[in-house]
C-alpha cells in the first residue's frame, strides 16, 4: 500500500480548505442584498450543527474548555466581528479582493501574538507584516470617498480573524479541543445575530436561502479540511498554501460573477503573497539550521572521549 507523506497530505487538505472557503465567499456574494448579520447567522448555524455532531462523538473534550471561558469568549467575539466585516466586504466588492484582505489575518496574528502571548516576532516577520500592509494598499486604493469602506471592512475582517487565531493558538497550546472552539464560536455568533432575525427578518427568496445554506456547508467543509491539514503538518510548513484561496476566488468570481480584478489589485495580491511566502521560507530555513546545529551538538564527542582519542 502506498504510504503518503503526511506533509503532502496536509498541503492537499489546506488547498481543499481554501477551495471550500472560496466557495463560501461566492455563495455569500450570490445571496445578494440579504443583510450581513442574517448571512452570518445562516453561515454559522450550519457550522454549529457540524461542530456539535463532532463534539457528540467525544463529549469528554468539553472538559478541556474549563478555565478557558474568557479566551473562548474573546475568540468568539473577535471571530464574529471578523465574519461581519468580511461578509460586508464580500457583498460590496470583488470576492478576490475581499479574500486577500481577509488573508491579512496571519500578519495581524503576528502583531497580536506579541502583545497578547508575549511572543517576540523576528525582524523578518515584522518586515513581512510591513510589506503585506503595503500590498493591501494596492488592493484598497485609498480615497476620500465611501467607495473605500468595503475595503476597510475587509481589512477589519482580517484583524478580527487575526485576534481570533491568536486565541485559538493560545488555547491550542493549553490543550483545548478544536471542535469545542469551533462550536463555541459558531453558537456564540448565532446567538448574537438571533435577535436581528426575530425582530427584523429580511424575507429571502428560495434561491437566496439555498445560497446561504451552501455558504454554511462550504464553511463547514473549509473548517473540517483546515483542521485535518494542521493535524498532518505544522502550520509553519503548510500555511502559505492557504493563499491559494485568491486563485480560487479570482476564477470563481470571473466565471460566476463576471468580476475581473484591476491591475493594482493583482499587484497587491502578488506583494501580500510574496510577503507570506518569504516569511514562510525564512521560518523553515531557520528551523532547518537549528535542527542541524542540534544534531551536530548531539554527535559531537564529549570531552572525556576526545581525551581518550588523544591518548590513543
Amino acid at each position: 500500500m502506498l504510504k503518503i507523506n503526511q506533509k503532502y497530505l496536509g498541503i492537499v487538505y489546506i488547498i481543499c480548505s481554501a477551495f471550500f472557503f472560496a466557495l463560501m465567499n461566492l455563495f455569500v456574494s450570490k445571496a445578494g442584498d440579504v443583510p450581513v448579520l442574517q448571512k452570518s447567522f445562516f453561515r454559522n448555524i450550519v457550522a454549529a450543527f457540524f461542530a456539535f455532531a463532532l463534539l457528540m462523538k467525544n463529549p469528554s473534550v468539553v472538559k478541556t474548555g474549563k478555565g478557558h471561558v474568557k479566551d473562548l469568549l474573546i475568540r468568539a467575539t473577535a471571530g464574529t466581528l471578523g465574519v461581519f466585516c468580511n461578509f460586508y466586504a464580500i457583498s460590496n466588492m470583488g470576492i478576490a479582493d475581499a479574500s486577500i484582505l481577509n488573508k491579512l489575518s496571519p500578519f495581524f496574528a503576528i502583531i497580536f501574538s506579541f502583545f497578547l502571548l508575549k511572543e517576540r516576532p523576528k525582524k523578518v516577520e515584522w518586515l513581512a507584516v510591513t510589506v503585506a500592509f503595503i500590498g493591501a494598499l494596492f488592493v484598497i486604493k485609498p480615497t476620500f470617498s465611501s467607495e473605500v469602506i468595503p475595503a476597510v471592512s475587509g481589512v477589519l475582517g482580517g484583524l478580527g480573524a487575526g485576534i481570533a487565531y491568536t486565541f485559538v493558538r493560545k488555547m491550542g497550546k493549553d490543550g483545548v479541543n478544536g471542535s469545542l472552539i469551533i462550536f463555541f464560536f459558531s453558537a456564540f455568533s448565532c446567538l448574537v445575530t438571533l435577535p436581528v432575525l426575530i425582530f427584523d427578518f429580511y424575507p429571502m427568496s428560495i434561491e437566496q436561502f439555498l445560497y446561504l445554506m451552501l455558504a454554511g456547508l462550504s464553511a463547514s467543509g473549509g473548517q473540517i479540511f483546515i483542521t485535518k491539514a494542521y493535524s498532518k503538518a505544522p502550520a509553519k510548513e503548510i500555511s502559505v498554501y492557504d493563499y491559494s484561496i485568491v486563485l480560487f476566488t479570482a476564477v470563481l468570481g470571473f466565471l460566476f460573477l463576471q468580476e475581473i480584478p484591476d491591475a493594482l489589485s493583482f499587484i497587491g495580491y502578488a506583494i501580500i503573497i510574496l510577503a507570506a511566502v518569504g516569511n514562510w521560507y525564512v521560518a523553515l530555513y531557520r528551523d532547518k539550521r537549528q535542527n542541524q546545529k542540534g544534531t551536530a551538538a548531539k554527535n559531537q564527542p564529549t570531552m572525556p572521549e576526545i581525551s581518550k582519542e588523544n591518548q590513543e
